[in-house]
């Protein structure tokens, strides 16, 4: 199985987009960032026939030691989530949507 870096994305855009290969950088980066700092700012990320990323928070609470037993506190934090959209689970199974269905 092969990760996908952000070379490999910059190399894509470059490819099938035209963009040279400094633009498709920066348009990667950009876009990456904005991403970033709108999940940053707790603000809901949605890519329509992707997912949606989001931020959680996490309220404290009592964790345990797996090797002690020990009760720990475990304080309250922030989260990434991400929900996948219908339409990228179908593809991921190998299934067709409802949508599919219709074209």
């Amino acid at each position: 199985m092969q990760t996908v870096t952000r070379a490999h994305l910059a190399e894509t855009i470059y490819t099938q987009v035209g963009l040279s290969r400094n633009e498709s950088a920066d348009l990667l980066e950009t876009v990456l960032e904005r991403l970033s700092a709108a999940l940053e700012a707790g603000e809901s990320v949605k890519i329509s026939g992707f997912g949606t990323f989001s931020v959680r928070q996490k309220g404290r609470r009592i964790g345990r030691n797996p090797k002690t037993g020990e009760e720990v506190p475990i304080l309250p934090r922030r989260v990434l989530v991400f929900r996948p959209s219908h339409v990228l689970k179908a593809r991921v199974n190998g299934t067709s949507t409802p949508l599919d269905d219709e074209e």
